[in-house]
Order: structure tokens, then sequence, then C-alpha cells
């Protein structure tokens, strides 16, 4: 490519670092928005962290969770959860402890007005020492496998893009976390595996580009780093479009035919696969050009012959 083609080339590339920049500073507001968010108002932790009753009753075939829902929740004062088990009927019911026997409806009488036989299968209290234990595992959980994607980010890319791709994924959970936090929804297990979810979606897309940008410092070493991380969104853009649409079309069908199980769920992968796509570009190419990143670091030095 002569000097003409290769200024033709980078001027069509330079709208998009004022957009790159912009979307970089949104970020980074957001994010501190999104910690104090999180400190400030902390999370609506569900059963299966602060602890509660797990019932399984056996109804008639015909009766539905939104027929047993509201009855529960009017007569316990809270959200109870019902849940399909594994056979036609049968709803297995959680809901936070009532210790005081005189305030705790019988199941029986709650459940009267659907005119049908109430079967217990099995009732147990899941105390809140389970939960703490689930809370710390959940947290290791997160920390290992974010341990584990820094050590291959560091062995698969120089330690510049390997950053941008790990702060990517620190930026998609944050802003998942603050979501819960600030709409206080139930934060439970299914919330908790769809952010462990996010995190090989979101890397996925961050690798994508990064991959670009090191194949475009080897053939292109000329060119400086501005243009080179254009070239590369430009280049994965298309695709990264088709992808996320694709799973956003997916999440959407399981959140609106789902249920109110895996409302939680559905919600932090939508948020997640958003900010991912949005990280992926604003955090993951962005920064290793403002850490310095060069043609330089992945020019293969000549080993000398000996004589």
């Amino acid at each position: 490519m002569n000097s003409t083609q290769t200024n033709y080339s980078t001027d069509k590339l330079q709208y998009l670092t004022k957009w790159r920049y912009a979307s970089s500073l949104i970020s980074i507001v957001l994010m501190l928005l999104s910690l104090t968010v999180i400190g400030v108002k902390g999370f609506n932790w569900g059963l299966d962290f602060t602890g509660g009753v797990v019932t399984e009753i056996q109804v008639d075939n015909r009766i539905t969770a939104s027929e047993i829902q509201p009855l529960m929740t009017a007569a316990y004062k809270q959200d109870v959860s019902v849940i399909s088990a594994s056979e036609p009927g049968r709803w297995v019911l959680r809901y936070a402890n009532i210790p005081d026997e005189n305030q705790r409806p019988e199941l029986a009488e709650v459940l009267a007005p659907l005119n049908t036989d109430i079967n217990v299968l099995n009732s147990s209290i899941v105390g809140p020492q389970v939960g703490q234990e689930l809370v710390e595992q959940g947290g290791l959980a997160l920390l290992v496998a974010m341990l584990c994607i820094m050590g291959y980010l560091s062995f698969r890319f120089e330690w510049r893009l390997a950053s941008g791709a790990l702060f990517a994924l620190v930026h998609d959970v944050v802003f998942v976390l603050a979501f819960f936090a600030l709409s206080q929804m139930e934060f439970n297990l299914t919330v908790l595996a769809a952010i462990m979810a996010i995190l090989g979606y979101s890397l996925n897309d961050s690798i994508i580009i990064a991959d670009r940008i090191r194949e475009q410092l080897v053939a292109k070493p000329q060119w400086n780093i501005t243009n080179i991380n254009n070239l590369a969104i430009k280049s994965t853009f298309s695709r990264t479009m088709v992808t996320s649409g694709t799973t956003l079309i997916t999440v959407v069908a399981l959140w609106i035919l789902g249920g109110a199980p895996l409302e939680g769920f559905s919600i932090a992968m939508f948020i997640g696969i958003l900010t991912g796509t949005w990280s992926s570009i604003s955090i993951g190419a962005t920064l290793p050009e403002f850490l310095g990143l060069k043609a330089e670091h992945y020019q293969v030095i000549p080993i000398p012959d000996h004589p």
C-alpha cells in the first residue's frame, strides 16, 4: 500500500476515534456511579443466601402458579417463589421463615380457595449459615474465574491487551451488580449463574477484538495505535452486532417465556450482553492505547546465528 492509499485509509478511520474516547469517558462515569450505588444500597439477597422455608406440595394438575402465588403472597405478607417441580401438579414454594407459630398461616387454609386437595410432600428450613456459605463460595467462584481468565489472557496476549480485556470483564460485572442493587431485585443463585455466563460471553468479544489488534500491529507496524484500534473495531463490528443481536433475541425469548423463576437470570444476561458489547470497544480496545501499546511489542526479535 503506497502512502496516498495509507493516508486515505487512516483518514476514513479517524471518525471512530472521538466515539471511542467518548464511550470510554461514559464508561468511567457510569462505573463510578455503579460502585456508589452498590456501596450505598447493597443487595436484596434471595432465600438462597439468607435462608428460608422450602415446601413441596402436590395439587390438581389444572392448578397453575399464577393461582397459587397471589394466595401465598397475601397470606405470608412477602414474595413467595412458586416453582414447577418435575411432575405436573407438583410445586416448590420458597419463602422466608416465620418463627412465630401464631403468625404462620396453615398452608391448607391459605390454598383452600383453589378447591383442591393439598398434599404437603416435604418441608425444610434453610438456615442463614448455609446462605452465608453460599455467599462466600459464590464470591470465591467469581475470584477464581477472574484469576484463571487473567492467567489465560497474560499467556495469550501482551499485558496491555490483556489488561484491556480484563477490565472490560470487571466493567460488565459491576454494571449488572449495580442494576440489581438499584432495583433491589432479588439476588439469588440464578443471577450468580448469569454473571458467570456473562464473564465467558464478554471475554469472547474482547478476545476477538484484541486478536485483530495484534494481527494489525504485526501487519501494519508503521500505523499508529489509534488507527490500528479503529481498523480492528471496524473490521469486527458487523460480526459483533450480528452475534450480540441474535443472542439478545434468545435472551428476550427466555425473559418473556421463562416466567418469574428465570426473570433475574434473563435480565442479568440482557444487561451483560449489552455492556459486554459496549465495553469491548470502550475499555478492551481503548485502555491498551492509553497504556502505550505499540507495534514493537509484537515484533519478532531475530535470534543471531552463532558460529
